[in-house]
């Protein structure tokens, strides 16, 4: 597979304590398999489905790291693309190195807080697979500040920004690369307003969605196998979708989007 354009989200790990109960819970909820290989960073384990790669599984370095998903961003060139992030009014975390020969991979934050990753593909492009069940499908940021966050995002990435579709949350607005239409056909992330309703104590973040054949099936598996129903299932113009915690405390979102419109 050809390496991503700019700004399209190309890759997705989460940070575990317990790599074991990761794979026990992401293979049977997503039907996922999994292979471990060496960096000169440490191990690494991807998630395969039908033989394509699909998201990665990564040992928490320090146990004082939060257990999250991680969503990483195209870029034709790292080192351009952090030096953008600061002029923008971001923060660059980790500068970009690579990994191997994998990848160029780097850790940033937006004015609002929400962390990201950037990766220049090397031999490793990204998701072998995407959009269909047991894999990726989207990611929106959840801030606080919307109108310094859009901004950042433009200038970072060139997105084109567009409201959502009728029936959406009012609050979302949709993310196309540069050069592609605005419209919900092209979107490849978009952007949510944290409202009142949540605790101030919830930061602002990225999440990730994964496809599946039937929202309340898989909500009823991650209960079985030790996950959490943070937000119940909801039907959008998307899609069905549900927010999930897995048995480790790691939040991620499921959409079944043969339910959209």
């Amino acid at each position: 597979m050809a390496a991503f354009a700019e700004g399209v989200p190309c890759w997705a790990d989460v940070l575990l304590s317990d790599l074991a109960a990761g794979r026990r819970f992401y293979g049977e909820l997503f039907g996922w398999a999994f292979e471990e290989i060496a960096t000169d960073y440490g191990s690494y384990t991807r998630a395969l489905l039908g033989g394509k790669e699909v998201a990665g599984l990564v040992p928490k370095p320090d146990g004082r790291m939060p257990t999250v998903w991680n969503i990483y961003f195209a870029a034709q060139d790292a080192a351009a693309t952090a030096a953008r992030i600061r002029e923008a009014g971001g923060r660059v975390i980790t500068p970009p190195v690579w990994i191997d020969r994998f990848c160029v991979m780097a850790t940033a934050a937006d004015p609002g807080g929400a962390v990201f990753g950037i990766w220049q593909a090397g031999s490793h492009t990204g998701f072998g697979r995407r959009g269909g069940p047991g894999s990726y499908g989207w990611t929106e940021v959840h801030t606080r500040q919307p109108r310094a966050v859009d901004a950042f995002y433009r200038a970072v990435f060139g997105y084109g920004m567009e409201p959502s579709a009728e029936g959406a949350p009012a609050d979302l607005v949709l993310w196309t690369p540069r050069g592609e239409p605005p419209d919900p056909r092209h979107a490849i992330g978009g952007r949510v307003v944290i409202g009142e309703e949540y605790p101030t104590v919830l930061p602002a973040h990225f999440l990730t969605y994964f496809v599946v054949a039937d929202c309340d099936r898989t909500l009823r598996t991650a209960h079985r196998l030790g996950g959490r129903v943070l937000k119940t299932a909801e039907d959008t113009p998307y899609g069905r979708f549900a927010v999930l915690a897995d048995n480790q405390g790691a939040a991620f979102a499921v959409i079944d989007t043969s339910t959209a419109g």
